[in-house]
């Protein structure tokens, strides 16, 4: 019933539904105040907002969502995380080619799955199985 993606993004993003208006004091105690500011510093337009709830991350959970409801334009935003697979996968282009993180996302983008198994067989270095 508290769920971050379904409830709280979508209103501070886009419906605009005061979440913390209802009988139900649980929507208050649930809100995840750190997720919801990470996954709104993906974007350009919320970046300085999620950063300035993160410098006053001592605030009630209560302010924080009104601040975030009230200063965010009305927008749909989807950010999609990354893959364990896909984790593994940035961290061998980096090490192969001595790429940054971003750098290694658009690296990954271009390869190919056999690109992927030559760059992590020369990367293969022995041992026990």
């Amino acid at each position: 019933m508290y769920d971050l993606f379904k409830d709280y993004l979508p209103a501070i993003n886009h419906t605009k539904k005061n979440l913390m208006d209802s009988d139900d004091p649980m929507w208050e105690k649930k809100y995840p105040a750190f997720m919801v500011n990470k996954v709104l510093s993906g974007f350009q337009d919320t970046i300085m907002l999620s950063n300035e709830m993160n410098r006053n991350h001592f605030l009630d959970r209560d302010m924080q969502f009104q601040f975030l409801l009230n200063s965010i334009r009305q927008k749909k935003r989807f950010t999609p995380f990354l893959k364990a697979g896909k984790i593994k996968d940035i961290e061998c282009v980096k090490e192969y080619y001595g790429y940054s993180n971003e750098k290694a996302k658009s690296a990954l983008d271009i390869l190919t799955k056999e690109q992927l198994k030559l760059i992590k067989e020369s990367l293969y270095k022995g041992g026990t199985k």
